[in-house]
């Protein structure tokens, strides 16, 4: 039990200071918050007009037919589209949302944990490739099936991918095989 809370921690800590970098001081999901001068006047304009809530544009109303979503999806061909997520007031709690994610963090490396030390035979090797294998997982069932769908930028996760799920596996390589 003393392998997997120290390795939990440790690993936890890693994680979640691989993600405070990658977000903040190295810049590397950039792409997905990129500025617009445009800023105020859109703002401006969903405020007045949409309701809290995640939209997708162009789409159906609820409750239309078949023939009706066959038709948008035929005249939107070609033309400009947009994922919404509008709010009404930014009230971000920035301990709270450290909290959860560092708890988040550790639970996600007691689980990896788990799963290595079910392993026969562990050793550094395995340890870091089920942990690079771990991390593909997580990329290819979010972020790289939303970007098949809304295309959207995915290389900082793929730079998450290996830099945070690598230096997780070097870790847990090292200390869980002792």
């Amino acid at each position: 039990m003393k392998k997997t809370l120290i390795g939990t921690l440790v690993g936890g800590l890693i994680l979640f200071f691989w993600q405070f970098l990658s977000w903040s001081l190295l810049n590397v999901h950039g792409a997905e918050t990129a500025y617009t001068p445009n800023q105020e006047k859109i703002m401006a304009f969903l405020s007045e007009n949409i309701e809290e809530g995640s939209y997708m544009l162009p789409t159906v109303a609820p409750g239309a037919t078949e023939e009706e979503f066959n038709q948008l999806n035929e005249s939107s061909m070609g033309k400009p589209w947009a994922q919404i997520s509008y709010h009404n007031s930014r009230d971000m709690n920035m301990g709270m949302n450290l909290l959860r994610g560092l708890v988040i963090d550790f639970l996600a490396i007691f689980l990896l944990c788990w799963i290595l030390l079910k392993m026969a035979r562990l050793d550094f090797s395995t340890a870091l490739l089920s942990s690079l294998a771990v991390g593909a997982i997580a990329y290819l069932t979010i972020p790289y099936l939303n970007h098949i769908w809304f295309e959207g930028n995915t290389m900082g996760y793929i730079v998450d991918l290996f830099a945070q799920w690598g230096l997780v596996g070097v870790w847990l390589g090292w200390w869980l095989p002792r």
